[in-house]
């Protein structure tokens, strides 16, 4: 009996380490497997096209007052973070407002953070698979006129890693040395 508990904590011992994320490791969740969108630029983006770089996936809209801004410029402080390997990270950002979000629009908006940058923009008739597809919550709240409404939506973003694996989902507000720690994680 001795002998195979001594032989477990060896083997254990022996295995690989599972990393400590401060996101939430969602590793082997069954959703957000992938995309076929038009970015800002026209040309139709998968998953698979930011093969060995890290992910984040992030759901908003350019109108947005608060969440969005302050999560593309914690993930544009992240890639600065990241030095030298600032460049394996790609940023995606999925408008929940393709009416009011052209793609023009989306592109300017790209370049207030930083141009490597990719905004997509599903058509309104596939924004509720996308959706579904990923888990969050978007819904049209009315303003005061039919173009002034606003868009409550999830504020936490996915993060996949180099082989496209949706690995994280970090929560709305938790920092860029936080994600930048995680991600540099996923990195190696």
């Amino acid at each position: 009996m001795l002998a195979a508990v001594l032989l477990a904590g060896v083997l254990a011992a022996c295995g690989e380490q599972k990393p400590a994320f401060s996101s939430i490791d969602i590793t082997g969740a069954d959703y957000g497997k992938n995309f076929a969108l038009n970015d800002h630029n026209g040309q139709v983006r998968h998953l698979s096209d930011f093969a060995g770089k890290v992910v984040v996936v992030f759901f908003g809209y350019t109108q947005c007052p608060d969440v969005c801004p302050t999560t593309l410029a914690e993930l544009a402080e992240v890639k600065k973070l990241l030095g030298k390997d600032g460049d394996r990270l790609q940023a995606l950002f999925v408008t929940v407002d393709p009416e009011r979000d052209t793609a023009e629009l989306l592109k300017a908006y790209m370049a207030n953070f930083d141009p490597s940058f990719l905004a997509l923009r599903p058509a309104p008739e596939e924004l509720p698979a996308v959706a579904k597809d990923f888990k969050i919550y978007y819904k049209k709240v009315p303003g005061a006129s039919a173009t002034s409404y606003t868009m409550d939506h999830s504020a936490g973003s996915y993060v996949f890693d180099t082989q496209g694996q949706l690995r994280l989902f970090t929560r709305y507000g938790s920092g860029a040395p936080v994600l930048a720690a995680d991600i540099a994680q996923l990195m190696r």
